[in-house]
């Protein structure tokens, strides 16, 4: 349910974010990007924003435990490595699959059309 919630929320951080760039879209189409070059551009940047927010609950994940442990409770308890590449993956399959769809649309803008929105 969260992944759900926070790939709306990315989805929705593309979209305006493509909207207040229209400009720099259609002036970078205008000289010489193609359509998959924008489409990678705004791809990796919903990434790197899902990743973030992964990284900030791994690492309020593991918090609570570091913390048991200084405290002296005798719960033992481990972090798997894979478990945390395995959350990383869904973040960052999180972030391609909810800002696939704004990224489209800032990839098919007509650049023409992009340098005239105001």
């Amino acid at each position: 349910m969260s992944l759900l919630v926070g790939g709306i929320g990315i989805m929705n951080i593309m979209l305006v974010s493509v909207t207040e760039r229209t400009r720099e879209i259609g002036l970078r189409m205008a000289i010489g990007a193609r359509g998959r070059d924008v489409l990678l551009q705004f791809l990796v940047e919903a990434v790197v924003l899902s990743l973030f927010g992964g990284g900030i609950g791994i690492a309020l994940g593991l918090r609570p435990r570091a913390g048991r442990d200084a405290a002296g409770m005798a719960w033992p308890t481990a972090v798997s490595p894979n478990a945390v590449a395995v959350a990383f993956g869904f973040a960052a399959a999180t972030g391609v699959f909810f800002g696939f769809y704004p990224a489209r649309k800032a990839a098919a803008l007509d650049p023409i059309d992009a340098l005239r929105f105001e």
